[in-house]
């Protein structure tokens, strides 16, 4: 953050304060050629989870191939996760230059699992980088600065052991307002953070799907399933390993393809569930009549006259993944 007048006025922790001014920094801060001669043996591989996202995932991979592959070797590995597509999103990637697995062909000896979650965890068994770089598929604003940009941190400085990306995020339609995009952000994971873990109070975007971290440690954290992985992450990384260890970085402004209300609804309750449960794990909570009920029930007009709605329960059940080095590995 840069300096000038406290804008907190005292009511935010000092910590936090500090954390920004030490460990936010911004994409153009971070050259691409440089930090390729910084990055000596470690190998980084970026990883594009993906359902349904031909439209999209090719220009993503080219523009990295091209950019941080070629013209600089900065990035040694591309890989897809492929997560049960119904469109090319598999044969797009592969011909743009990435390397392309299904997610339920990695550690077909496990049960399958569902979600955004599961696709990342299972890139774990598959990628080879000691740095590794997550970017969502759907983006319509990407850059390869994005990715310099969330390694910057990680070359530069080996305390680091994760990258979050910040930006402004727009929503369609509502010019000019750069965080009506972040709707479950603002409405449900920032409220939960800062009344429950304060110390992530400084994170811009705490759900934001661009973010990097070395192997190890991402081999050595918990999964959760759905929407409920990257508030999962940021809880358990900061229990584990201290604020200082991890950073962000502003790449300027994220476009994708915006979820419906109903289904953000579905992502609020799958964050929210993944918060109870780490509370009630750490003991801060207790469920003295069991679990939390997880059918999210939302309505639709099923006539056209007034009070003429039907329900349409969803369910929002979320699972959570053991550490990947925690497994047994498979003999072939």
């Amino acid at each position: 953050m840069r300096a000038g007048a406290d804008p907190w006025g005292g009511n935010v922790l000092a910590e936090v304060e500090a954390w920004l001014d030490k460990r936010t920094s911004r994409a153009q801060d971070w050259d691409a050629r440089e930090l390729a001669a910084a990055k000596g043996q470690q190998r980084v591989t970026v990883v594009l989870p993906a359902r349904n996202e031909a439209a999209t995932v090719g220009s993503i991979v080219a523009s990295i191939r091209t950019a941080l592959c070629e013209e600089v070797a900065l990035v040694d590995e591309i890989v897809v996760i492929d997560s049960r597509s119904s469109d090319d999103t598999a044969q797009v990637a592969r011909g743009a230059g990435a390397t392309v697995y299904h997610q339920d062909a990695i550690r077909p000896d496990l049960a399958g699992g569902e979600g955004k979650g599961e696709a990342l965890w299972k890139s774990l068994f598959v990628a080879t980088g000691d740095i590794l770089v997550f970017v969502d598929a759907d983006l319509l604003s990407f850059t390869p600065s994005y990715v310099t940009g969330l390694l910057g941190p990680l070359i530069s400085d080996d305390t680091v052991a994760y990258v979050k990306a910040c930006y402004d995020r727009p929503l369609k339609g509502t010019p000019g307002q750069t965080f009506n995009g972040g709707r479950v952000t603002e409405l449900v994971a920032r409220p939960l953070l800062n009344q429950y873990w304060p110390r992530l109070a400084g994170f811009v975007q705490p759900l934001s799907g661009e973010y990097a971290g070395r192997a190890h440690v991402l081999r050595g954290l918990p999964f959760v399933s759905h929407y409920g992985v990257e508030l999962g992450l940021l809880v358990d990384l900061v229990e584990q390993y201290g604020l200082d260890a991890m950073a962000q970085v502003d790449l300027g402004r994220r476009e994708h393809t915006n979820q419906t209300t109903p289904d953000l609804g579905v992502m609020a309750a799958q964050i929210q569930h993944t918060a109870r449960l780490r509370l009630v794990r750490s003991g801060r909570l207790v469920e003295p009549q069991g679990e939390a009920a997880t059918t999210l029930v939302q309505y639709v007009r099923s006539g056209a006259g007034e009070g003429d709605y039907a329900p349409r329960p969803r369910e929002t059940a979320i699972t959570e993944r053991p550490p990947a080095d925690t497994l047994e590995p498979v003999l072939v």
